[in-house]
């Protein structure tokens, strides 16, 4: 149960019913109300906005107006026990303890589910998509983890989420490592030395991919280059993507869907998405003015098909052909998009690397321009991770050559720092990512810490003999909760609109935020048991209070079905 959607609903319907005892000229805006979780300093539940918002539009004292709606509320809703009016005209309502035992059952019963905002929507989440040229880098990781974890995110919620993979297998850059791949296999074979070439790739993981190659196939014709690029192509982009998918199956990422470039050629998508757009007239051939910076006499003006993006919100019109007449990368990824929105999935999104930024206004046009606006793009971009050991930036490893690669990190730690982590913060900020923090046992920790709170709550659970509960038998006349526990029941209230709010701009930070904030309540309330008695949950190995087994069940509902969201594992000893 949502108690802020709740209530909300049902204040909306009380304003609307007795508007005559309030008299109000407007209240057409009642979408503008909400619900919020008190300030601290408010010993209250819910705080309200709607006096100040009818009050703007009536052109009312708000303080006057939320005196008036306070004693509709105290008259007419029974759950509300008390409403004080603050600030300039905030509602505070604390909720009566019927309505509180009433929530508490109704979150124990819908364990699994709570939280969950059934919308029942299908998502595409494209992410990762690194170059097949080798294995995945730092950058990749957390690009990753937040496609993986939206994924999980929306599925939490009741849609249906393809997990999709685009293989950028054309193009010059696939020339060059293959490329690279053949000069490996000279040196093994040959004894060739490795040539000092602008644009091959150094690492020596192509020495391993070459060495693979050639262990397979030990009499390749190495005479002739471009006779056997096919077939070397075929070969090193397998040895590639079994790097990644393998990189990918260790920070606990398995995709449903890997579609390749190479296949927007072979299926000829590029002319079928330009003929699309063609007939919508939203193609033309023209001419490009030349790029910001450059100078119109270096600027070779060369009749083109271009893409009229400015239609849908872009800076500029785009070109789909080069100098040459051959389709521009902006093209492709065209026709990859149309397959996308034909296949008909009413919501896609995009997981970027922080060099993609510039590339989102274009591509978000291709697709208001190919579903004629029926379909949105939400592109979201991770920015860049730092890595530090011993208070030193971490050095690359000769393996990867020129990158710092998700080995080399998960040579460190494992998964489940590195998925709680590279989520602790927004994904538009960058991320400086500490070994020698995510490796202490203390506070300092977050992953450890909420960790922890759950092996306490099952340490708890095997000192009373007893399992998770689904409801409790509380009397109404003798429930209380003292300053602590009322602290953790407001939190545990909260989880829903901290799952609305992530689902609805993406803001995956919000998650482990969130479980950090409830485990330091917990912790502090386990604490204060060992400085006073009168705050220890267990007596004689009896649960002391009813209200306790109802904190230790709660706090486990939220962390397990939010470090499940993460995908982050919970041990039940520490």
């Amino acid at each position: 149960m949502n108690i802020f959607e709740y209530y909300l609903k049902e204040i909306q319907s009380l304003i609307l019913a007795k508007n005559d005892i309030l008299k109000l000229e407007k209240i057409e805006n009642l979408e503008k109300i909400n619900l919020e979780v008190p300030p601290e300093q408010y010993n209250f539940d819910l705080s309200c906005n709607i006096a100040m918002v009818l009050g703007k539009s009536n052109k009312l004292n708000p303080k006057k107006l939320a005196q008036k709606i306070r004693e509709l509320f105290l008259d007419k809703i029974k759950n509300f026990s008390n409403v004080e009016v603050a600030g300039p005209g905030f509602l505070n309502i604390k909720l009566s303890k019927s309505a509180l035992i009433e929530n508490i059952n109704s979150i124990l019963s819908n364990n699994k589910n709570y939280g969950s905002n059934k919308t029942n929507e299908t998502y595409n989440i494209e992410f990762v998509s690194a170059n097949p040229t080798g294995p995945m880098h730092v950058g990749h990781c957390r690009g990753a983890i937040y496609g993986d974890v939206l994924a999980n995110l929306l599925i939490f919620n009741g849609n249906k989420v393809i997990k999709e993979y685009y293989i950028n297998d054309y193009g010059s850059q696939i020339k060059n490592f293959v490329e690279s791949v053949y000069f490996r296999i000279c040196e093994i074979k040959l004894k060739k030395i490795f040539p000092k070439k602008d644009n091959l790739y150094p690492g020596l993981y192509i020495k391993d991919i070459a060495a693979k190659i050639l262990s397979d196939n030990e009499s390749l014709d190495l005479d002739d280059f471009e006779k056997n690029f096919e077939f070397l192509k075929k070969k090193s982009l397998e040895a590639s993507m079994q790097l990644i998918k393998k990189d990918l199956k260790l920070l606990g990422i398995k995709h449903d869907n890997f579609f390749s470039e190479t296949e927007v050629i072979s299926k000829d998508l590029v002319n079928k998405a330009v003929d699309v757009l063609k007939k919508k007239k939203y193609v033309e051939k023209g001419f490009l003015q030349p790029p910001k910076g450059e100078k119109n006499d270096d600027w070779k003006k060369v009749e083109r098909l271009i893409f009229k993006s400015t239609l849908f919100g872009d800076d500029s019109d785009r070109a789909l052909q080069k100098n040459d007449g051959s389709w521009t990368y902006f093209a492709n990824d065209v026709a990859y998009h149309m397959d996308k929105v034909n296949r008909g999935y009413q919501n896609l999104v995009n997981v970027l690397g922080a060099d993609h930024t510039g590339y989102i206004k274009r591509i978000t046009a291709a697709v208001s321009a190919l579903s004629e606006k029926k379909i949105k793009l939400n592109c979201k971009v991770c920015q860049l991770v730092k890595l530090f050991k011993n208070g030193e930036p971490f050095k690359m490893s000769k393996r990867a050559g020129d990158f710092i690669s998700a080995q080399d990190l998960l040579n460190e730690v494992d998964k489940d720092p590195i998925r709680f982590m590279m989520l602790n913060r927004s994904n538009d900020v960058e991320i400086d990512f500490d070994f020698d923090k995510v490796k202490e046992k203390t506070k300092d920790n977050p992953v450890f810490y909420v960790q922890y709170a759950y092996a306490r709550i099952n340490s708890l659970l095997r000192t009373l003999n007893t399992k998770f509960v689904e409801k409790i038998e509380f009397d109404e006349i003798d429930f209380t909760l003292n300053e602590m526990e009322e602290k953790i029941i407001r939190k545990v209230f909260e989880w829903p609109k901290i799952i609305e709010s992530a689902t609805r701009k993406f803001d995956l930070h919000k998650i482990p935020f969130y479980l950090y904030e409830i485990s330091t309540l917990f912790h502090a309330y386990w604490s204060r048991g060992n400085d006073d008695k009168r705050y220890k949950f267990i007596e004689n190995k009896q649960i002391k209070r009813k209200e306790i087994l109802a904190i230790i069940n709660l706090v486990a509902i939220v962390i397990k079905n939010g470090m499940g969201i993460l995908d982050v594992s919970l041990p039940k000893r520490m």
